[in-house]
């Protein structure tokens, strides 16, 4: 992992930021749901970022929620690229699973802890779609996802919709018939005046 220097100015400013946005309680939520999913606790209790920042742990997760999405968990730590292909894994996991591009994570917010909000977000995601999935049971994860509630209308009521825009339910927002601006004056016309300056008398 490349060790990056502290940052100053505005570099520091953009990463205050960024750690300004940073939920405790939706963190907490979402270790909550991996744990229970994937049936073992995180390796740093304390640190929700360190815990999953090598991939093996969110590995787990898609491979409980679509077995075998995962093929291979690297789980060297000294190879940095093998523990980003861990995260690579499940960035593709997620797209695969439904998850919107807008809410997928770049590897750098979670291995060197660069928008770990975000990768939250990617999470929160997962766990809204897996209540779509058919034949799931597990615990749920933020809002229930939204369902789509197509309406088939007959001709009939359609005619019948028309017929009432055209009548007199229009009438409930008032009327503007007879409404003109004519004789309003609000003060004078916009007066220009050019005085040619090479015109001197």
């Amino acid at each position: 992992m490349a060790n990056r220097p502290r940052g100053y100015g505005m570099s520091a400013a953009v990463a205050a930021k960024i750690g300004a946005k940073r939920d405790p309680e939706q963190e907490a939520e979402a270790q909550a749901w991996i744990e229970a999913i994937v049936g073992e606790p995180f390796s740093h209790p304390g640190d929700y970022a360190e815990s999953l920042k090598d991939g093996i742990m969110i590995c787990k997760l898609a491979n409980k929620l679509t077995p075998g999405s995962v093929k291979k968990i690297n789980t060297n730590k000294g190879q940095s690229f093998k523990l980003r292909e861990n995260i690579e894994q499940f960035q593709k996991f997620a797209k695969n699973y439904g998850v919107p591009e807008v809410d997928v994570f770049q590897v750098v917010d979670l291995f060197e802890k660069g928008n770990i909000s975000q990768f939250t977000q990617c999470i929160f995601a997962v766990g809204r779609l897996t209540g779509t999935k058919p034949g799931y049971t597990g615990p749920s994860l933020g809002p229930k996802q939204a369902q789509e509630n197509v309406r088939d209308w007959t001709d009939e009521q359609l005619a019948q919709q028309k017929a009432m825009r055209e009548g007199e339910v229009s009438l409930q927002y008032g009327s503007n018939k007879g409404a003109s601006q004519a004789g309003q004056n609000f003060g004078l016309g916009r007066q220009i005046n050019y005085d040619d300056p090479t015109n001197k008398k």
